[in-house]
């Protein structure tokens, strides 16, 4: 196993905004999730197919996770990398194409280090690219701290060759339809890093500084027991929540920017104290575990099958077509097309109230009020 740094490049938005988390996080096991050992098949996937694109040696990698999305998410990142890199070839003779690059910023981060997916160095300009499977947060590259770090990492790396004068930052997301960059003068990136990054990062390795609970709890290894954050969730719990019509807009406003998160980590906290009461026999005063609903099930469907035609049931299957992607990948992308194109629709989503920092577009305003009266008389008479 690889060495493990205090201040990882993938948590800075979190230990640059509650310095002390760094070392809290410590405390806790380092588990690595399903979405985390499927984004590290499908980084896995990217690597082998750039290497090939770049015409070097490379064993394709299997895993459990290979599935048609990511063949075609795979894809579209290499042919976004040798756009870059055929753009690169116009201003510079030969650009350096580096894949999975170790980088070192030790020198703003105290034991600071990370791997660049994609490095393109020209004459003049760094562009790095980051490719994120995961689909749940949408990463902007805007201002983004761990592609600064990268940066300043790669700057270490071809500064001294080049006359590098600005920095270009990539978040590609294929599985969100996203493709953010962003661009800095290196001038710029410098400063940043002497003013803002390098003493944070020393207040955080120390484990210095104030608990600040915000979004970048998100993934923080202590999240669920930390007291900041839970202090501020429960401060909003003890509001007295009246029917709407008591409230003012500007109060249910409130109530709906915080609701997602408060409700996040009231099931963050019900996830762990079940799991500590059925894994690790541990006993909440006042709680107990019980069975939750089930569904019944067939033990066996051909058994069922001989038993219900036997007794003189006929008109027990209902035929189905195979799912939509399963139909594509046997006809192929074009076929498909040629013979399904017109058969195939997409209907609206469900009308969902969201931040206006959203990217999707607004709906009609008329048409979302059909849906949403719809769904109400479904939820209602069904």
């Amino acid at each position: 196993m690889g060495k493990h740094s205090i201040l990882p490049p993938s948590g800075s938005h979190r230990w640059l905004n509650c310095t002390p988390s760094a070392r809290l996080e410590q405390e806790f096991s380092d588990t690595e999730s399903e979405a985390a050992r499927e984004g590290t098949a499908a980084h896995a996937l990217c690597e082998h197919k750039l290497k090939k694109a770049l015409r070097m040696r490379s064993r394709r990698p299997v895993s459990d996770y290979d599935s048609d999305e990511m063949e075609e998410c795979s894809d579209a990142y290499v042919d976004f990398v040798m756009e870059q890199v055929e753009a690169a070839k116009q201003v510079c003779k030969d650009p350096i194409v580096l894949i999975e690059q170790h980088l070192d910023f030790s020198c703003y981060v105290p034991d600071g280090f990370g791997t660049g997916d994609c490095i393109i160095v020209s004459d003049d300009k760094i562009h790095i690219v980051d490719f994120k499977y995961g689909m749940g947060v949408l990463v902007e590259a805007e201002n983004n701290p761990q592609m600064k770090l990268y940066a300043l990492g790669a700057l270490e790396l071809y500064d001294a060759l080049y006359d590098i004068k600005e920095v270009s930052m990539t978040i590609f997301q294929p599985r969100r339809e996203n493709v953010s960059t962003w661009t800095i003068p290196v001038e710029d990136l410098r400063v940043w890093a002497e003013n803002e990054l390098k003493p944070k990062a020393q207040m955080a390795y120390n484990g210095e500084g104030e608990y600040l609970p915000g979004e970048w709890c998100t993934f923080c290894r202590a999240a669920v027991r930390c007291r900041a954050r839970a202090e501020e969730k429960l401060r909003l719990a003890q509001t007295e929540f009246k029917m709407p019509p008591l409230l003012t807009d500007a109060e249910i406003e409130d109530i709906l920017t915080v609701l997602p998160d408060l409700t996040k980590w009231a099931n963050e906290i019900t996830a762990y104290a079940t799991d500590a009461a059925v894994n690790h026999g541990k006993e909440w005063s006042g709680f107990k575990i019980v069975e939750g609903r089930s569904v019944r099930k067939y033990r066996d469907e051909g058994k069922v099958a001989e038993a219900a035609v036997e007794a003189g049931y006929r008109d027990i299957y209902r035929q189905s077509l195979i799912p939509l992607t399963e139909m594509q990948k046997l006809m192929g992308k074009e076929k498909f097309e040629e013979i399904l194109g017109s058969l195939i629709y997409k209907p609206p989503g469900k009308p969902t109230l969201v931040p206006k920092s959203d990217r999707r577009p607004a709906m009609n305003v008329a048409n979302a009020k059909n849906e949403f009266n719809e769904i109400k008389e479904d939820m209602y008479n069904g």
